[in-house]
């Protein structure tokens, strides 16, 4: 499981113009991914992003020590899981997840130069589309 120099842009039936930072009282998938990719760009992969999402929403993560989250990563990635083209920013707020050459994420708004050097061809990514919220 893993992207390399590739974009995931945002999703066909994405419904804004310009990448909008997710908000509200609630701690969401998308608010918490949008935090953790900001804070440090190109520190964290895919699998690290699904994961923290998953056990920082349990009640005790406080209390896990590096054995017990090791043991909880093992059997989180023991199931199949949806990738991040299914993750909310790319798909509702507007923001391409930029892989680099090592797999690490950046976020990418859809509104910037490099975004639509990308999605035009250059700099040598792949790019894929964010999954579609509706399904026509």
């Amino acid at each position: 499981m893993g992207y390399y120099r590739t974009l995931i842009a945002v999703a066909d039936d994405c419904p804004v113009d310009a990448s909008v930072v997710p908000s509200g009282e609630r701690k969401t998938v998308a608010a918490l991914q949008y935090e953790m990719l900001a804070a440090e760009p190109y520190r964290l992969t895919q699998e690290d992003v699904l994961f923290l999402i998953w056990v920082r929403r349990r009640p005790d993560f406080g209390e896990l020590g590096e054995n017990e989250l090791a043991a909880l990563r093992d059997e989180f990635f023991s199931k199949s899981r949806a990738c991040l083209r299914a993750s909310p920013l790319p798909k509702r707020y507007g923001f391409g997840l930029l892989f680099d050459g090592e797999g690490r994420i950046a976020l990418c708004p859809m509104e910037s130069e490099e975004y639509r050097r990308i999605v035009a061809g250059g700099e040598g990514y792949t790019v894929v589309k964010a999954m579609r919220t509706s399904r026509r």
